[in-house]
């Protein structure tokens, strides 16, 4: 079993910025395709942004493109997620994910929550407008 922990939510005005962390005890996180996902009351859980184990590649989905940055620090076993020029409907529990790394996980089919087996609590994220 991995633990994963989030930190680093709150609330901020549409516009501000904020930055997520994810945390994990295990060194063996540093094998593991990682990835940012997040969740509204009463829709679907979407997919955010993706990393590679060594932090080469990442994919992001179209909402957040250019305004979010994923990265990782293996070293102290460290997922981060920079949150840019927020927006009204970026509002959501957002929850760190980790697999094992494959071939797929920096592309759009790979920020699929289904294939992803360890997760997080949640840091909750909320944007006024």
């Amino acid at each position: 079993q991995v633990k994963l922990v989030e930190s680093g939510g709150g609330s901020v005005q549409a516009g501000g910025s904020l930055r997520l962390s994810c945390e994990s005890p295990h060194r063996s996180i540093r094998t593991y395709c990682m990835a940012w996902f997040r969740q509204d009351p009463g829709k679907e859980r979407e997919g955010v942004a993706v990393i590679t184990a060594a932090g080469g590649a990442s994919y992001y989905d179209d909402s957040v493109k250019g305004r979010f940055t994923i990265s990782r620090d293996n070293v102290k076993a460290m997922m981060y997620l920079e949150m840019n020029n927020l927006t009204f409907e970026d509002s959501a529990m957002y929850s760190c994910a980790a697999r094992i790394q494959a071939d797929d996980c920096a592309y759009s089919g790979g920020l699929v929550d289904s294939l992803f087996d360890y997760w997080g609590q949640g840091t909750q994220v909320t944007v006024s407008s």
